[in-house]
């Protein structure tokens, strides 16, 4: 048996970070992860590969904006889906790297094995070499989540898939069904549609996006219709499944997807990816031995510092749930190691930002138009267009936009959303305002590097205030 001060399960952006945040302290850690490679999806199969893929299109059409032409898309589109695919597995495995680095720099124990609860402090590991026990004082729970495969949708990770098995086509189909219109199935609509597959985005809400302001969706929705993409908002499937495909078609196994809508519409494609909700991967914990459940969708219940019903067993990232983001996993692991050990450690949970790397790219963080109109709160918006700046002349992004939301009496900024080139880098300045307290007065009296994106805060916020003035 072996014994640790903390055993983390999975090896995510939550287990890695907590893993290392408590041998920073010290602690003796064993770090167990059931696939042969680290980095959970994050690394292998989510947020790693989607944007490696995204900034090899954008190469590939020879463009590094987030708001190509339909130029730069017949570019991208006599590239090979090999090309971009292996550009992609070039930056999977640098990372996987990083990451092994990390582990071996801070002493922690890597244990390659499927790990069980025996009981509340105990676990069973099954790896490639035999069975172990592990022991531990704390052990932090960091499984990850998976894509959700409903029963009744015949998937077979070609002609019908998940967004796990994209990287992995031998090559891209003409034409893709995309059931979901979150920020997974939102993300590789864009991207797919660049390299020249015709989708169909098919969304039981209103719009995409949902959580995000609407004029920032609204210009997102514009600019996909533009490059050619169907939105079937409002409608939901009601079957899928796969049917033979005509003489001659590109297809897997000479077969096509089929999709029936509620409303009666049958839609038809080359291939389906299935975005919709994803699972907690807890099925294999045996949680019932140390007294712990978890809900219909595998997730863990905890409290403010990330501890279950046993307080020495703590949860942290997708398995628990919404945000579901890597960097808010990362934070949530630093923390839950930091509290077991009583390590002073703070944060600002409603300023996380979030990223949504569409082609265009946006970004947000704090409050948006309708949260703020539902809870009553006087505001007024101030608006910067790309195309009002140098630096959007000189990257050719006529499209892209700040918005800076602003209370009307103290003038404290309460949101910024971003569509457009670095929108997720850009985000960060109004998140660092927003966490001080700033007031719209700051960006009016801050200079900042010309010719710079940065330059929208500064617009942004003088035209909030030539707005406020006639309030």
């Amino acid at each position: 048996m072996r014994q640790f001060d903390v055993a983390v399960i999975g090896s995510g952006p939550a287990g890695q970070r907590a893993a290392i945040q408590a041998a920073k302290l010290g602690k003796r850690v064993g770090l167990i992860e059931s696939k042969s490679v680290v980095g959970g999806a994050a690394i292998n199969t989510g947020t790693i590969p989607s944007k490696a893929l995204r900034e090899a299109i954008l190469r590939a059409g020879q463009r590094f904006t987030a708001m190509p032409t339909m130029i730069d898309f017949a570019q991208a589109r006599s590239t090979t889906f090999e090309t971009v695919r292996s550009q992609a597995r070039e930056v999977i495995d640098a990372e996987l790297q990083i990451a092994m680095r990390h582990l071996a720099s801070n002493g922690i124990e890597l244990i390659h094995g499927l790990a069980s609860f025996r009981d509340d402090h105990t676990l069973d590991v099954v790896g490639p070499n035999g069975s172990d026990f592990v022991a531990a004082d704390f052990i932090v729970i960091s499984v990850g989540s998976r894509p959700a495969k409903p029963k009744g949708v015949p998937f077979d990770e070609c002609t019908i898939m998940t967004s796990d098995e994209v990287l992995d086509l031998d090559s891209l189909p003409r034409s893709m069904l995309i059931v979901g219109g979150g920020v997974i199935g939102t993300e590789y609509a864009s991207m797919l549609q660049a390299l020249g597959v015709k989708i169909t985005l098919i969304e039981g809400r209103p719009r995409l996006l949902d959580f995000v302001d609407e004029e920032i969706t609204e210009a997102l929705q514009y600019h996909l219709r533009q490059g050619g993409m169907t939105l079937r908002m409002g409608e939901r499937v009601a079957t899928i499944k796969k049917i033979d495909a005509p003489q001659g078609a590109r297809t897997c196994d000479e077969v096509m997807a089929e999709a029936v809508l509620e409303s009666g519409k049958t839609l038809r494609a080359d291939a389906l990816l299935y975005c919709i909700g994803r699972q907690g991967s807890t099925d294999a914990l045996s949680l019932h031995n140390c007294g712990l459940e978890a809900d219909s969708r595998g997730r863990i219940k905890v409290n403010e510092h990330y501890q279950t019903e046993k307080p020495h067993i703590y949860a942290v990232g997708d398995v628990i749930g919404f945000p579901a983001l890597a960097s808010t996993s990362m934070e949530q692991g630093r923390l839950a190691a930091c509290h077991m050990f009583g390590e002073p450690a703070s944060h600002v949970p409603e300023l996380f930002p979030y990223g949504i790397y569409a082609v265009p790219e946006i970004s947000m963080v704090g409050w948006t138009e309708q949260k703020l109109t539902e809870q009553g709160i006087p505001f007024e918006s101030g608006v910067a267009q790309y195309r009002e700046i140098a630096r959007g002349q000189l990257i050719r992004d006529e499209l892209g936009m700040l918005k800076m939301l602003i209370h009307q009496e103290s003038r404290v900024i309460l949101g910024v959303h971003v569509i457009g080139t670095g929108a997720t880098e850009l985000i960060h300045i109004g998140q660092c305002a927003m966490a001080f307290g700033a007031t719209v007065d700051y960006f009016i009296d801050a200079v900042f590097n010309y010719p710079t994106l940065a330059e929208c805060y500064k617009t942004a916020a003088l035209n909030g205030r030539n707005k406020l003035r006639s309030v």
